[in-house]
């Protein structure tokens, strides 16, 4: 009976055993954990680049009349305008007046002198008669880079060679504006008496004036048909590029003497506007008669209604070269006589000369010179012979073909001209 009660409570307690290891939890192998990767450290921004700050190049212009005459000043000042907008970092300077009558008792030398004292590392000497003031100036300041517009200084060739390693020389071809002016007037003129308003007598302006009488001579004959003895052609020269009161004849006078006299048409050569503004008095008065301005695109302004068009001078984009060449160091000296673009004279950034047709030409005249332009740019050479100077004295043999060496130092006005070759004594 004991032994009996021992087995049953063995047996109980080893069932309790085997339900309590059947309720017991299996074992779990534990999971080794992936590496969790830190996020990595953002790389410090490296800063920008700074861009070195362009220095200032100052240039300089001495303009021989006011920097707003509408004329030879006004072209040089605005082509100083161009070379700021087109030139990073460029500053013009400039003084303007820069004539015996305005500043007494100075040279275009010294008063280039004050422009470096602002800061100039270029001047321009805009004027043939600052030739001997430009290289002064530029023989005594090597550092600084001399531009003088019309002067022959640095022509290997040329008359008056300096050789000078700061010196560049620059002019456009105005012999073709000119005569293509010639041929408006020509194409306009109904009395065959064409006046010229010079200013002072020398070789640029000789050859300037030539010009404008071959422009005539040949449409007048080829175009109009006309015989060229019909054709008058009187140049009257008053002494400067401008008018100065008890120094120069008086250039309204000498308009007004052209147009009472019967010419209809006077093309000046002066830097001012004075026989346009005349014409257009006349106009006013019922007088059927015209000008032609020069120097400055706009220059038809003041009496549009009398204007037949204006040849006017380029400079921008050919100072813009020079000041790019100082400043990469590639400035070379040099001498350029630049014609104008004939696939568009009136190209702003690339024609040293253009033509702006004046409100008062005819449409059949601005035909004819489209026609006379088209076969300038084609090749036609009106300095071509026989020609002979005023005094009748051979200038070109039978189809000899000017040099640039005798157009530039013309020594008289051409036969057929009338009018003073060198001034009067």
């Amino acid at each position: 009976m004991k032994k009996t009660y021992v087995w049953k409570l063995v047996a109980g307690l080893l069932v309790i055993l085997i339900m309590a290891s059947a309720c017991a939890p299996a074992a779990v192998e534990p999971v080794a954990e992936e590496p969790v990767e830190e996020p990595a450290e953002a790389p410090a921004e490296a800063p920008a680049p700074v861009e070195p700050e362009e220095e200032e190049f100052v240039f300089g212009m001495l303009l021989v009349g006011p920097y707003n005459d509408h004329g030879w000043s006004q072209a040089h000042y605005d082509a100083g305008l161009y070379v700021e907008e087109n030139v990073s970092g460029s500053t013009m300077v400039y003084l303007d007046k820069v004539n015996v009558a305005d500043r007494p008792g100075t040279t275009p030398a010294q008063l280039a002198e004050e422009l470096v004292d602002k800061g100039a590392k270029m001047v321009v000497f805009n004027s043939d008669d600052m030739k001997d003031s430009a290289h002064e100036f530029a023989t005594a300041n090597p550092d600084i880079i001399v531009v003088h517009a019309s002067g022959d200084g640095n022509w290997v060739d040329g008359k008056d060679f300096k050789n000078l390693a700061n010196l560049a020389n620059i002019m456009g071809r105005m012999e073709y504006g000119k005569m293509i002016a010639g041929c408006a007037a020509a194409m306009t003129s109904e009395t065959g008496k064409i006046g010229y308003l010079g200013p002072l007598i020398n070789e640029e302006t000789r050859r300037l004036a030539a010009s404008v009488y071959l422009g005539a001579q040949y449409c007048w004959e080829n175009y109009a048909g006309k015989d060229p003895a019909d054709l008058t052609f009187e140049v009257n020269w008053i002494g400067f590029w401008f008018n100065i009161p008890g120094v120069t004849s008086d250039p309204t006078q000498v308009a007004d003497d052209f147009f009472n006299n019967g010419f209809d048409v006077v093309v000046s050569g002066i830097d001012t506007t004075e026989a346009l503004v005349e014409a257009g008095k006349f106009r006013a008065d019922g007088k059927n008669v015209y000008a032609i301005p020069y120097d400055y695109e706009d220059a038809c302004a003041p009496a549009a209604d009398a204007c037949l068009g204006v040849p006017y001078f380029n400079w921008g984009p050919f100072y813009a070269d020079v000041i790019e060449s100082v400043k990469s160091g590639t400035f070379e000296p040099f001498f350029s006589w630049n014609a104008p673009d004939w696939a568009d004279i009136n190209n702003p950034d690339t024609s040293a000369v253009g033509f702006v047709k004046g409100s008062a030409l005819s449409a059949e005249a601005a035909a004819t010179v489209d026609t006379f332009i088209a076969e300038l740019a084609g090749g036609l050479n009106l300095w071509t012979g026989p020609m002979n100077y005023q005094d009748g004295s051979v200038f070109l043999g039978e189809g000899e073909t000017a040099t640039d060496f005798q157009v530039w130092y013309l020594a008289q006005l051409l036969e057929g001209m009338v009018g003073l070759s060198t001034p009067a004594e």
